[in-house]
């Protein structure tokens, strides 16, 4: 994982994956399905768009979600990850929409981008903030937009979670340290985050027609996978920040990482999905 992203925060840092991130974004659409239909309802387009581009597609968690939301369209999901893309095809097949999908390999940094046509919906969802100069990727995003289409920007407001506060029992707040961590680490690496979309999208020429807040809030009993996704985050949180950690801290996080203890993860019966999202959703200006 690049430091110290996880996906998913769906991001996933979709720039650079492998299978460890791959499976932390299938289970963040499988466990956020609900969430991101929601979203895609919600998008203010003046008539379903027909071609659209998934910016930094991950496993298709916005493709697919697209696709059903939009079932007439055509999808050029992008990505730099060779181990997303291959697991976003297999999808498409499995989905029988793989004549409707485009897989592209760029990465969103580079300079020129390949062509992507003139899409009349452009999704960007918790990757822009991974990239060293988004300016410029609104910019690119402006220059390809058909006329009337629409760009959305999906970001989250930081890493989610699961844990009650006074878990676990014998360090409680543990997940408020290691989030603090990341946090710390987060505004050395990832420097964008957490930054006004809104406010960016306007300088780069857009005028943004609309804005949605999704607080998020599952609890584990409704879903069995969100232990599963909870261990992902988890380990790949740990891989970030265990220098930062107190030895007791580091401790009894690899207790709840250990799926063969009773007190692990995927044993409790309290763990919740927390986060928070905003979308923005943003047309050319007149």
């Amino acid at each position: 994982m690049p430091p110290p992203h996880t996906h998913h925060e769906h991001g996933h840092h979709h720039q650079s994956g492998d299978g460890g991130q791959a499976e932390i974004l299938d289970l963040d659409a499988e466990v956020l399905a609900e969430h991101i239909a929601a979203i895609t309802r919600w998008l203010p387009v003046r008539s379903d768009p027909r071609r659209i581009v998934d910016l930094a597609a991950g496993t298709g968690a916005g493709t697919f979600a697209l696709l059903d939301r939009f079932p007439e369209a055509h999808v050029i999901a992008v990505d730099a990850s060779p181990e997303h893309l291959r697991r976003l095809r297999e999808k498409a097949c499995a989905r029988g929409v793989d004549g409707q999908v485009r897989v592209v390999s760029a990465d969103l940094d580079d300079t020129t981008w390949p062509d992507l046509g003139t899409p009349d919906l452009v999704w960007a969802s918790a990757s822009l903030h991974h990239l060293a100069d988004p300016d410029h990727a609104l910019r690119a995003v402006r220059d390809l937009l058909a006329p009337d289409g629409l760009v959305a920007v999906v970001e989250l407001a930081g890493l989610p979670r699961f844990l009650p506060e006074h878990a676990p029992a014998e360090r409680p707040g543990l997940e408020d340290r290691l989030h603090a961590a990341a946090d710390r680490l987060h505004a050395e690496h990832v420097p964008h985050r957490g930054a006004d979309w809104g406010a960016l999208l306007t300088a780069a020429g857009f005028t943004v027609a609309d804005e949605l807040a999704v607080a998020v809030d599952i609890e584990g009993a409704r879903d069995p996978a969100i232990g599963r996704y909870a261990l992902g985050v988890l380990r790949r949180l740990r891989g970030a920040v265990a220098e930062e950690l107190a030895a007791d801290d580091l401790a009894a996080l690899d207790r709840l990482l250990d799926t063969g203890s009773p007190h692990g993860l995927l044993r409790r019966d309290d763990l919740a999905l927390r986060t928070e999202r905003t979308v923005w959703a943003a047309g050319l200006r007149p």
